[in-house]
Formats: C-alpha cells, sequence, structure tokens
C-alpha cells in the first residue's frame, strides 16, 4: 500500500482526522505510539528546528525531502508535508512532488502566496493570482500520477485574510476544479466561516489549529460539527518543547545542577522504551554470539 493510500485509509477512519506535527523521527516515533493515524512536517519546524531560521521560504526543497527521510525510514505512519509554494514553477512544483513521493510522503500542501511567502498567521501577506495558484496544483497533479495516483495534494489558501472570506471559498473552488483534493483554509477566524468552507466544497476541508494564531483553539467536536474533515496541529509538541529546554538550560546555568528540573525531563528507560533499544540489543547479542561460534 502507497503512502497516499495510507493517508486516504486514515482519512476514512477518523473523522475528524487530527494530523499531529512531528518534527523529527523521533517525534514521528512518538505521535504513531499514542495513536495518531497521520501525521504532519511542518516548514516552519524544519526552518526553526533544523536550521534555526525564521519560516520565511529560505529553505529549499532537499532540506524538507532530508527531514521526510529520516521520519518515513523510522515510521510508516502517513505523514503529510508542508510545501510551501512550490519552490517556482510548474516544473519545480512537479519536481517536488516527486521527490517527496520518492522520499516516502503520503501527500502535502501547497499554497497560493508568492515565493516570498510570509507565516499564514502573519499580515502583509501577499498572493499570486487564482490561475497561477491553478497552474501549480495541475503541475503537482500531473506529477503525482506518474508515481502516486493515491498521493494526497491540499491546496492552501491564504486569502482570509487579505480578500476576504468569499474570496477564499471562490479561489478554493477553482483549486478544487484544477484537480486539489483538499482544501486548507488558513487563519480562519469562526466555526461559521468553516461551516460556509465546508458547505460550498465537494472535498474535504483542513482546519489548521495553530497555537497564537488568528484562529481560535477550536475543539474536534466544534469542528467537526460544521463539517471538518482534518484538522492540523502544526508544531504543538515543538512549541513545549522549546519551552523545557529553555527553561532546563536557563535553571541549569543559575543553580549548577540539572536537580530541580528533572520533572520536565524523559527518564532514560522512557527513552529506550520508545526507541525499542533493547530489542536492538538484544538483536547485537545474538550476531555476536553467532561471530563467536565460528
Amino acid at each position: 500500500m502507497s503512502a497516499g493510500k495510507k493517508f486516504r485509509q486514515a482519512l476514512s477512519e477518523e473523522t475528524p482526522l487530527q494530523i499531529v506535527g512531528t518534527i523529527n523521527a523521533y517525534q514521528a516515533l512518538q505521535a504513531t505510539k499514542v495513536g495518531y493515524k497521520a501525521i504532519y512536517l511542518s516548514g516552519g519546524g524544519i526552518a526553526n528546528a533544523s536550521y534555526g531560521l525564521p519560516d520565511l521560504g529560505m529553505t529549499m526543497i532537499e532540506d524538507v525531502c532530508i527531514d521526510i527521510r529520516r521520519i518515513t525510514s523510522i515510521c510508516d505512519t502517513p505523514v503529510i508535508v508542508d510545501a510551501d509554494t512550490g519552490w517556482g514553477h510548474a516544473f519545480n512544483v512537479a519536481r517536488t512532488v516527486k521527490e517527496f513521493i520518492r522520499s516516502g510522503a503520503a501527500g502535502l500542501h501547497i499554497e497560493d502566496q508568492v515565493a516570498a511567502k510570509r507565516c499564514g498567521h502573519r499580515p502583509n501577506k501577499e498572493l499570486v493570482t487564482t490561475e497561477e495558484m491553478c497552474d501549480r496544483i495541475r503541475a503537482a497533479v500531473d506529477a503525482k500520477m506518474q508515481l502516486d495516483p493515491e498521493f494526497y495534494i491540499i491546496a492552501r489558501t491564504d486569502a482570509h485574510a487579505s480578500e476576504g472570506q468569499a474570496a477564499a471559498v471562490a479561489r478554493a473552488k477553482a483549486y478544487v476544479e484544477a484537480g486539489a483534493d483538499a482544501i486548507f483554509a488558513e487563519a480562519v477566524h469562526t466555526l461559521k466561516e468553516y461551516k460556509e468552507f465546508c458547505d460550498q466544497m465537494t472535498v474535504p476541508v483542513l482546519a489548521n489549529i495553530t497555537e497564537f494564531g488568528a484562529t481560535p483553539m477550536f475543539t474536534t467536536e466544534e469542528l467537526g460539527s460544521v463539517g471538518i474533515e482534518m484538522v492540523l496541529y502544526p508544531l504543538s509538541a515543538f512549541r513545549a518543547m522549546n519551552k523545557a529546554a529553555l527553561t532546563v538550560y536557563q535553571d541549569l546555568r543559575e543553580k549548577g545542577t540539572q536537580e530541580g528540573t528533572l520533572e520536565l525531563m524523559q527518564t532514560r528507560m522512557e527513552l529506550y522504551d520508545m526507541l525499542g533499544y533493547h530489542d536492538y540489543e538484544q538483536k547485537m547479542d545474538a550476531l555476536f554470539a553467532q561471530s563467536k561460534a565460528k
């Protein structure tokens, strides 16, 4: 079963489907063991965590593929990947789709901002024309058909903030017509507006419930009641990790001991259990025993 088909299966099994952000392979293992059926690799998370850069379109396709491969090599939970604006014109978008599929991704979302993009919950976003975005989608759909027809293409529109709800819905309809499998309605403010999106779409709609942004912390029950079929939490665990790490660093620097922050830390045995460490160790012992027997 292809990664794309696994994602589609997950979407059919859970409504709304919770898609949780995992910025590295270890987080992907954690999310999988907790029971999530789909995970997410954030472009902002890659820029922030892997390169120490802000989410302003400064990372490139291979930077993303490195992290996709790290996750998919250790975890078979389908991963949806942030493709930003696709890294160029139609041929670049097609290459992005093919490289993501080869790296093991189940799907991606591509947005209608200009190449010099901004975080979706920041002001002064600029968008390409509807026609240019539709070209991106058509290129993505054409490319996936060559490698994995089940690969999931999500069209993200940032129009709500700059052009208004009606324009965002109109754009989304055009993106569906161009072949998008789903719509990512970014920075929507109310359940009523989400319902308007869902009522007018013939494909699933994704709600991005990111912390400290423009969208309130709606529950899955609330979102499901208005027709949302996917709920994304792109960086929740990453933010918690960052806060805990900074607390540990500051406390250790001030007190000269980490004793006061042990309650924030995962124990050695909890780490080993998550990784299956003892299974690896037993395998190594068995191989060494075979070698000595010879």
